[in-house]
């Protein structure tokens, strides 16, 4: 009982630790002088992805690959499915035409550079490389880039706004924040694991449905809160760059650590997460186009608790 205690406050120890590093860095960033555009595409835009990177770290480290796996994977099928299929079910989404045509085919993209790089045409086992690392930092690299060009053209008002708080919180913030992501990590990998072995459970379930949906938390509330305040489209856009920051870097950071022996079956996983987005991309241009509407949205939380279903089956 402790263990399942500790899995869910470590998975909010995560989500508040990313919140306190982000707080107290931007806060120091823009007392340094920097930009908020440069705090937003460093700061920010890393931060909320910390969560998934210290789970996948940890995990790495101890050689479950499952755990890893499940949690990237799970974390960007929520994002989609459970995250805009919740949104789009309340209200009608306008997309730009920006993230229908660029950023939506960059996430299609990585999902399918992570489906070639772990189905390689050898006899052996599947592996995720060190070069195979390089490969997933090197596109990150140019998402990054288009980020940055992106965010230029956009302006300030798609920006966050950093609270400037007095120097001695910041720094509190951010050690608050490295030691919860810390905390909330070893507590989440531990209790994860000890939950699966106990009910005979795969660690790559327990990931990919509790551990990811904890990491996508902000992802969520993040989505709701644009959508009361009519910021949609701005949503859409950090949710799909979110998707693309757990394949291209957080894996790319986790394969040049520790090379991860892929297991076979999480190749299904893949190409439910490639479909995923593909989908989202087809609803593009269904009805009104540039539009997710409410008959889509549910379609897409409908097909959430089919997957999670089928991994309740699969064990």
């Amino acid at each position: 009982m402790l263990q399942v205690i500790l899995l869910f406050i470590g998975i909010g120890l995560l989500v508040k630790g990313a919140g306190w590093l982000i707080d107290g860095s931007a806060s120091l960033a823009k007392r340094w002088g920097m930009s908020q555009l440069l705090i937003g595409l460093t700061i920010v835009a890393f931060g909320t992805s910390m969560p998934e990177l210290i789970v996948n770290l940890i995990s790495a480290v101890r050689g479950n690959v499952d755990l890893a796996l499940g949690n990237i994977i799970g974390s960007n099928i929520a994002n989609i499915m459970l995250a805009l299929g919740l949104m789009a079910s309340i209200r009608v989404i306008h997309v730009k035409f920006s993230t229908v045509w660029k950023e939506i085919p960059f996430v299609i993209l990585a999902g399918v550079v992570l489906f070639l790089l772990t189905e390689q045409l050898t006899t052996g086992p599947k592996l995720l490389s060190r070069f195979d690392g390089i490969i997933l930092l090197i596109l990150f690299g140019v998402f990054l880039y288009y980020v940055a060009e992106s965010a230029r053209q956009q302006g300030p008002k798609h920006m966050m706004r950093v609270i400037l708080h007095p120097k001695r919180r910041s720094v509190l913030l951010v050690i608050a924040g490295f030691a919860g992501l810390y905390l909330g990590g070893l507590w989440t990998v531990n209790g994860a694991i000890y939950v699966a072995n106990y009910f005979g459970m795969s660690s790559f379930l327990i990931s990919a449905t509790i551990v990811a949906i904890g990491t996508s938390l902000p992802e969520v509330v993040t989505t709701l809160v644009a959508l009361f305040k009519n910021e949609t489209d701005l949503a859409v856009g950090n949710i799909i760059g979110s998707n693309v920051f757990n394949i291209f870097w957080v894996l790319g950071i986790t394969s040049m650590i520790r090379p991860m022996d892929i297991p076979a079956f999480v190749s299904v996983d893949i190409a439910i997460m490639i479909a995923s987005s593909l989908l989202l991309f087809l609803f593009m241009f269904t009805g009104v186009k540039h539009r997710l509407e409410r008959w889509e949205g549910f379609s897409l939380l409908g097909l959430y608790v089919l997957y999670i279903i089928f991994l309740v089956v699969r064990g």
